[in-house]
């Protein structure tokens, strides 16, 4: 028998608590936020608290005595609750406040990959009050710049020449904006090319790829709109993707190999839990944009229903630095995830609409995010509320799939019909060759 902590309440929670449940000898326990209805139902017992809480958390793993935890989300990740149940003696998936700074400080990345000379790095500067004066010179050596927060900014900080703001001035304006709020900025080269999302498996000492997955951060069709958490992803059957080469994964793995041996390499600690790589093909290959501390959401979804290794060794490998041990399989599948979303999300989203779930097709799957259980009624909050995901043969009949299911749930929600369709990766294609032409 293995009894879990799980510590989070999203929809990427909701999947973690289904895989790590496919283990029958296991025993859940919940520490979430707002009570999410698909991780309640998977738990022997579950606490609603606030992620910095830490003595709420502290006095709930004392009671419920976990043999591990699996925290989901990156803020109690940056609140040191890993450092707060090592105390305890319970271990974690997932890092330390201190290698927790691989999400939650984008300088400490690029000065780790800086100083030890790993490929991947864009042409970076880094400003503080103290030298915001030289930002205009070095915004002025680059062709196009992007601006990035030092710090969490729920995924909604970063700002692109020609996406956010077109001109340098205003890029200087939002550096000082940003030094308002947070103690450094990062200017970064624009880079051009196709994302995509590399979520590894890490002991410290050993690191394992996932199925790489595209993810979708505009709001509207087509790519349109502001940026949100993630509106939807997919993943193909050959673990690559379209626009995608094996050495392009094997590249980004080895960055990902390369820091985890950084990481110890500069704080004498081991990574334990999830590198999640936010990867860029470029016209001079694989370029890193930035790390998550933790899988991604939607992404997780992507990957945690394929795997066929069963997840609690998975975790108990990390903690023990096993993982050469283990070998990690996943099926050989098309996953595409759409995401039901609000009526006016993300900048004015309606709140707390009743949902009402319908039967969902066969082959899909769905995963409660932002939504409140109130009796026997569904509530959608102010973010992303319904995961609903397909898995098939091929992304074609996976995205059907994903689509069929969006209509079994009604309320006043949107989603991105375009996710996975031929027309959008298709075009996700052509501009690959677009920039390996120039």
């Amino acid at each position: 028998m293995a009894k879990i902590l799980l510590i989070g309440n999203g929809a990427r929670e909701n999947v973690i608590a289904e895989t790590l449940k496919k283990n029958n000898e296991t025993v859940l326990y919940s520490y979430l936020k707002a009570k999410n209805p698909g991780i309640v139902s998977l738990s022997k017992e579950f606490e609603i608290g606030n992620y910095n809480d830490l003595q709420k958390i502290k006095h709930f793993a004392q009671k419920t005595k976990p043999d591990f935890a699996v925290i989901g989300p990156e803020d109690p990740l940056n609140s040191g609750v890993v450092d707060l149940l090592n105390e305890l003696g319970i271990a974690s998936v997932g890092p330390t406040k201190n290698l927790a700074r691989l999400e939650t400080s984008k300088s400490f990345t690029r000065n780790l990959l800086r100083k030890y000379k790993i490929e991947g790095n864009p042409k970076f500067e880094i400003f503080n009050k103290n030298n915001i004066e030289d930002a205009k010179k070095f915004i002025d050596e680059l062709e196009q710049c992007v601006i990035k927060p030092d710090g969490l900014t729920g995924g909604k900080g970063v700002k692109v020449q020609g996406d956010h703001f077109n001109t340098k001035k205003e890029a200087l304006n939002y550096c000082n904006e940003v030094l308002q709020t947070h103690p450094a900025v990062i200017v970064e080269e624009k880079l051009e090319g196709e994302e995509f999302s590399l979520q590894c498996l890490t002991d410290g000492k050993s690191v394992i790829a996932t199925p790489p997955v595209q993810d979708h951060k505009r709001a509207f069709v087509g790519d349109k709109g502001p940026n949100t958490g993630g509106m939807g992803s997919y993943s193909c059957e050959n673990h690559l993707l379209p626009f995608l080469t094996k050495k392009d994964v094997e590249d980004g793995l080895k960055i990902t190999q390369k820091v985890a041996e950084a990481i110890h390499k500069e704080t004498g600690q081991y990574y334990k839990g999830i590198m999640y790589a936010g990867l860029i093909v470029t016209k001079n290959g694989v370029k890193l944009l930035e790390y998550n501390a933790r899988f991604g959401d939607p992404e997780a979804m992507n990957v945690l229903p394929l795997m066929e290794t069963g997840f609690v060794d998975v975790c108990k490998a990390i903690i023990s630095q096993q993982l050469h041990k283990i070998k990690i399989k996943f099926q050989k599948k098309a996953t595409v995830c759409k995401y039901l979303v609000p009526q006016g999300y993300p900048d004015n989203p309606l709140k707390n609409k009743k949902i009402i779930v319908g039967k969902i097709p066969k082959n899909a799957k769905m995963y409660y995010a932002s939504v409140e259980q109130k009796e026997n009624d569904l509530y959608a909050t102010t973010s992303r509320a319904i995961a609903c995901l397909g898995i098939a043969d091929n992304l074609e009949k996976a995205e059907k799939i994903a689509e069929e299911t969006t209509k079994s749930i009604k309320g006043k929600l949107f989603h991105r019909e375009d996710i996975g369709t031929k027309q959008l990766i298709e075009k996700r294609v052509m501009h690959m060759k677009e920039i390996l032409k120039k």
